[in-house]
């Protein structure tokens, strides 16, 4: 009779632990990627300048430049290496605060 009883004490306890030891695993899982998630994820800057380069590198004489000169920082502009204010866009969905590099001569 004991051993019954102990086989039927087993089986009780087991269909005790299993749920709660698969619910305490799942909250450590939820918890886990709530606090990942919280950080922001890496990603790419340049999604299409360029991109059989190794590295994009656009380089310009002073004397070309004019009076001023407006450059983008967001990778995003269609008139690259020109700004042509994407990234307010950019800005607004991502909440970055990127902008142009803007060259002026002295006066």
């Amino acid at each position: 009779m004991s051993l019954a009883y102990s086989g039927l004490h087993m089986k009780a306890h087991f269909t005790t632990v299993v749920p709660v030891t698969l619910a305490a695993a799942l909250g450590s899982y939820l918890f886990y990627r709530y606090v990942c998630c919280k950080t922001p994820k890496k990603s790419w800057v340049n999604l299409d300048i360029k991109k059989d380069s190794v590295k994009v590198v656009d380089s310009f004489d002073i004397e070309d430049i004019g009076s001023k000169a407006v450059y983008c920082r967001c990778w995003r502009s269609k008139k690259f290496p020109y700004c042509d204010g994407a990234h307010s866009k950019h800005n607004d969905e991502t909440g970055d605060n990127v902008g142009p590099l803007i060259i002026k001569k002295k006066k």
